[in-house]
């Protein structure tokens, strides 16, 4: 199983896709507060339309309180100052990877003690980052990709005809 990350998020659209995100995927959410928002707030529950009752989520009060209850934890730091992209490395079972808020990403001294697992998306030209539920569930998939989509339905059914 993997698990997401998210670092003080501010935004609860973005929250509540990553939820959803993470319950199509049998994969944990993991909050750092403070977060941006309520988990009651309605915009939360409106992206995360009614998966969000199935999400495995935990909350910490810090990222030092994060570390604490996940002692060994091998954790990617999404970033856009990475040196390597998330496509060059092999994600194990279990691993975490984690995204910073919006408005300012990881901050600088986590990133220094996670150097070697810093990943990030590449991107052309100026753009300062891609909103942070797409980018997750792009290094998310890749991650899944990897390991073959366990336990995934992978081939769809049509409604009304067959294949």
């Amino acid at each position: 199983m993997i698990n997401i990350v998210l670092h003080e998020p501010e935004i609860p659209a973005n929250t509540g896709n990553i939820g959803r995100t993470c319950v199509a995927t049998g994969t944990r959410l993991h909050l750092i507060e403070p977060l941006g928002f309520s988990l009651s707030e309605k915009a939360l529950k409106r992206a995360g339309m009614d998966y969000w009752k199935d999400l495995d989520v935990t909350t910490y009060v810090d990222f030092e309180d994060f570390l604490s209850k996940n002692p060994g934890a091998k954790i990617y730091m999404a970033t856009t100052k990475a040196k390597q992209t998330y496509a060059d490395v092999s994600y194990e079972d279990g691993c975490f990877i984690m995204f910073g808020k919006e408005s300012a990403g990881i901050p600088e001294e986590i990133l220094l003690d996670h150097k070697d697992t810093a990943i990030r998306i590449p991107m052309i030209g100026d753009t300062r980052s891609l909103n942070l539920s797409n980018s997750v569930a792009i290094i998310l998939y890749e991650a899944l990709r990897q390991q073959s989509f366990p336990g995934f339905e992978l081939f769809g059914q049509l409604h009304r005809h067959s294949w």
